[in-house]
């Protein structure tokens, strides 16, 4: 791997690692580099956005729910022909499960694995010398995870920037930039995240923005001159799948509600021969026939829930292509094989009535982690019997199901038991899990 490559990290969520890694994107890519961006860990929003930023797929890394093999192929599919690949961090840099050294899923697997200094972003509101005891502590933590340099965030004046950067000085960490407060660059959010990027009419202008907002407040050159070349490949280069593609034909149902399907498992479909068909159930169009598998990926149809329920066409077609081959919903999806999606207005709308189960926002519960779900039977994501990681990541409650037969038996990260869940029923199968890759 010949590309150069940095980490943004932070100690906790929402210190602005978003903002800061779609600024210098933008900014690298003004400056005519062949950029490219990952995320650590599992999320469907933030790769969104860098792709809008760079031009290019962003792909997620992650160390606890994919083997390290295939972790190192991705790596080296979005570094290469790239002059700089910015990774993202997920919660704070250390933050992963307990188990085996590097597959704890924390942002510092991916520093320590492929040598990557790390940015680390700190929102100093409401604190300034304190900020550097946080740099202190971080940077001592792991010998074998190195601080390239800071960039401060949020902050409210020059004495402000100018307390925090003093203190700073002390650690041989260089502070490399200090946004201001402004809210104008924040990410509105929604209940499981960012608002998504393709909801931004505004999107290539705010990037943009973003992007003369780093040249002012970030040396943007000294970041490009802390970045390192990639270590790696650590793993042998042969052939590594994520999951295998359940069908020749796969019709992908992608559109406003559904859109949380993760890039290297369609480019491992791909890779594998099939074709990757999409329709779009908010237009009242049923998967094509002429596929011989239908998936219903995650998203967000609470949001669409009267659309859906009025898309006669494609709930018609939907019954239709389940007689004779399988139909699988993760998350979302599987809401929408249910019999009704109940909104966070307590309005029921009916669904396609696949399976038994009804869901509702009304009364929202979050449901978030890692998970390990041995399949009961046969599934489009894999044998029966196989073990497949992957994670839970939604707030809508489960009001019935019982009348189907179970999918999977689910563990949480650590392994703790969570009992059998999902449902099938003939050929429809769904789960609210979101399948990443298999356990090895």
């Amino acid at each position: 791997m010949n590309a150069r490559g940095i980490l943004v990290s932070a100690p906790r969520s929402g210190a602005g690692k978003t903002i800061v890694t779609l600024a210098l994107l933008a900014a690298f890519r003004r400056r005519g580099l062949v950029v490219r961006a990952a995320k650590a860990g599992p999320d469907y929003i933030d790769p969104a956005f860098h792709a809008a930023a760079t031009g290019h797929a962003s792909v997620n890394l992650d160390t606890w729910a994919m083997p390290p093999r295939l972790v190192d192929r991705l790596m080296q599919e979005a570094a290469n022909d790239a002059d700089v690949i910015v990774i993202e961090g997920a919660m704070g840099l250390f933050d992963g499960l307990p188990g085996p050294a590097g597959r704890s899923g924390a942002a510092a697997d991916l520093a320590r694995r492929f040598g990557l200094p790390v940015l680390l972003v700190l929102d100093v509101s409401g604190q300034s010398q304190t900020a550097a005891a946080i740099v202190r502590g971080l940077g001592a933590y792991d010998p074998q995870v190195r601080l390239a340099g800071v960039v401060l965030n949020r902050v409210g004046s020059e004495w402000h920037r100018r307390l925090v950067t003093d203190a700073i000085a002390a650690l041989d960490v260089p502070v490399l930039g200090s946004l201001p407060r402004d809210p104008s660059l924040a990410l509105p959010e929604r209940h499981l995240g960012l608002v998504q990027a393709r909801e931004r009419p505004d999107l290539h202008a705010w990037i943009e923005r973003l992007a003369a907002t780093a040249e002012r407040h970030i040396d943007v050159d000294q970041v490009l001159a802390k970045s390192a070349k990639l270590t790696g490949p650590h793993s042998p280069q042969e052939s590594v799948s994520a999951l295998p593609p359940p069908g020749t034909r796969i019709a992908l149902a992608a559109d406003a509600a559904f859109t949380f399907v993760y890039p290297h498992v369609l480019d491992g479909w791909r890779n594998a021969g099939a074709d990757v068909v999409r329709f779009s159930p908010l237009a009242d169009e049923p998967p094509p026939d002429d596929c011989d598998c239908c998936w219903l990926p995650g998203g967000y149809p609470e949001l669409h829930a009267g659309a859906l329920a009025a898309a006669a066409r494609f709930r018609a077609g939907l019954v239709r292509f389940a007689a004779t081959r399988p139909v699988h919903g993760e998350c979302g999806g599987y809401m929408v094989l249910g019999e009704a999606l109940i909104d966070a207005d307590g309005t029921r709308h009916a669904m396609a009535g696949l399976l038994g189960h009804v869901t509702s926002f009304a009364d929202r519960r979050l449901h978030l982690g890692y998970r390990e779900a041995q399949l009961l039977a046969a599934c489009p994501i894999g044998p029966a019997g196989a073990r497949v990681r992957g994670h839970e990541f939604h707030y809508a409650t489960l009001l019935s199901g019982e009348s189907d037969d179970p999918l999977v038996e689910l563990r949480d990260g650590e392994g703790r038991p969570l009992g059998p869940t999902g449902g099938r029923r003939g050929n429809v199968t769904g789960t609210f899990f979101h399948a990443i890759a298999p356990s090895v």
